[in-house]
């Protein structure tokens, strides 16, 4: 790097401080190793009660600081703690908007001020940055949440010296997930009429955050190289293809990084014994310990044992999921659920589970020890999304020896190989169509494999050979904030993006 880059980094949730799902991953992650590379990194997260009830070290900074947000000005105080890497992260602390029982809702639907507690935070996260002094060279946005702060810089702070360096990085992590609002709430954002329009923040007569970050941002990156593609066509882009095939040159696929810091079979303190590559017989302890935990039937010691760990919705598969469970109980495997989401998903498996309490157990709810437990335990791992922008579970499993099956689609194409029994190479299995005859022909080809234990060996030391390291994937991204850094610094080189409408 020529200089050091100070790099401003916004995200809704980071773990291990707030989490629903692989984007805290990630946020929790990613910074750490770009601090490696030598950039300057800091993050921005609301103080959400899970953060409170985390009992992490935490110090105010910088009490009363003001933010507009509609017709009034209110006040947030500033903590700060660190991951740990030494990252600094700063906490904004209003009660009355992020002190909940959930980060953006709850199991009966969202939270009907998610506009204006997210927008109140974008906006003190910049002003925040100008009042502590750190000029920052890009700001990094993750999903619609953050969504308004491209927005701002080139709007309400394009004039100001301060900001008018510096450029911005949105990252889709989900597409499904669009931060949609109705147009008069336009005002809390506090943004002229002017730039609801087609070509602006407007999608089909309302306010979409992702679209803000999509149409203003100096880049996109999207968290795998196949689903930056998937995106840009009908099926996948969720009615804002037009819009990204428009930004294509701006647009860059990075596939995420796995956390083996927190993810390391050898190391992870959540789980009964320790294993690695050279030494596996802590797994099958692990196998052991889970399935008496979980009450199955003793006899999967010596059987497959199936694991599904996800967020429990439409997108992660779970109609199919549902849908094959008495299936699967017929193969003579054990299947262990966890994850939270759609109630009539909950209640659905819930109802599978005490069907079945021999072969299925599910636990619905957000557990990271059991998640870990499961993960170590399980033989194989399946993920039947209808898509996948990246996936992190299946990177996991790999580390753990834990044998995925996915659908060949996204992050999840991009990391998986399908095993050829032939030639010994690949680390899982994989189906095209979302449909239930596909996922059990590999369910069932996996529990052949399963069956030749030297095969299965074979498989399993694959997959946890394979290196999902961040350090490739940071330096990509270190890459990025040079290039949107050089080209803001020259004038009239078309940071100024060509907006195009999403109908």
């Amino acid at each position: 790097m020529s200089e050091s880059l100070r790099v401003w980094f916004l995200a809704p949730e980071v773990a291990p401080f707030a989490k629903t799902g692989g984007l805290a991953d990630v946020a929790g992650s990613l910074p750490g190793a770009l601090k490696k590379l030598g950039v300057d990194v800091r993050v921005a997260l609301p103080l959400y009660r899970m953060v409170k009830e985390g009992d992490f070290p935490m110090q105010g900074v910088f009490p009363g600081l003001e933010v507009p947000l509609g017709d009034e000005t209110l006040q947030c105080d500033i903590l700060e703690t660190a991951t740990d890497e030494g990252v600094p992260v700063y906490l904004f602390d209003r009660g009355d908007l992020f002190d909940r029982s959930g980060l953006y809702g709850t199991a009966e639907g969202d939270y009907s001020d998610n506009l204006e507690r997210f927008a109140f935070f974008t906006r003190a996260a910049l002003l925040l940055a100008k009042r502590a002094g750190f000029h920052f060279d890009v700001v990094h946005c993750h999903d619609w949440q953050t969504g308004l702060a491209p927005v701002y810089l080139k709007t309400l702070h394009r004039e100001d010296s301060f900001f008018s360096p510096a450029a911005s990085v949105f990252t889709i992590h989900n597409m499904g997930y669009q931060g949609l609002f109705p147009a008069e709430k336009l005002s809390m954002c506090g943004l002229p009429a002017s730039e609801f329009h087609p070509e602006g923040l407007e999608y089909w007569g309302n306010i979409s955050l992702l679209k803000a970050g999509l149409v203003y941002a100096d880049a996109i990156t999207t968290v795998s190289p196949r689903y930056s593609r998937e995106i840009q066509a009908p099926e996948f882009g969720m009615g804002m293809d037009a819009i990204l095939r428009n930004r294509s040159v701006d647009l860059h696929g990075i596939i995420n990084g796995a956390d083996y810091h927190t993810w390391d079979p050898a190391t992870d303190p959540h789980i009964p014994a320790h294993y690695s590559l050279r030494h596996m017989n802590g797994k099958r302890a692990c196998k052991a310990a889970l399935t008496q935990m979980l009450g199955l039937d003793h006899q999967f010691l010596a059987r497959p044992l199936l694991a599904v760990v996800s967020r429990l919705t439409v997108q992660k598969g779970h109609d199919l999921l549902l849908e094959i469970v008495p299936d699967v109980t017929k193969l003579d495997v054990g299947l262990v659920i966890l994850g939270e989401g759609e109630q009539k998903y909950q209640q659905a498996l819930g109802l599978l589970g005490r069907q079945y309490p021999e072969r299925l157990a599910v636990r619905v709810g957000f557990d990271e020890h059991l998640a870990h437990r499961i993960m170590a335990g399980a033989d194989m791992l399946l993920a039947p999304s209808r898509y996948e922008p990246c996936g992190l579970t299946q990177l996991y499993a790999l580390k753990y020896g834990t044998v995925p099956i996915v659908r060949a689609i996204g992050g999840f194409d991009d990391t998986i190989q399908q095993f050829d029994p032939n030639s010994g190479k690949g680390t899982g299995f994989k189906f095209l169509k979302h449909e239930a005859g596909a996922v059990l022909d590999q369910i069932r080809e996996a529990i052949q494999t399963y069956q030749d234990k030297a095969l299965w060996k074979k498989l399993v030391k694959n997959g946890m050979r394979a290196d999902f390291s961040w350090d490739e994937s940071a330096r990509k991204y270190v890459a990025l904030y040079e290039e949107v850094r050089q080209r803001r610094q020259k004038p009239n080189t078309g940071c100024e993006q060509d907006r195009v409408s999403s109908r």
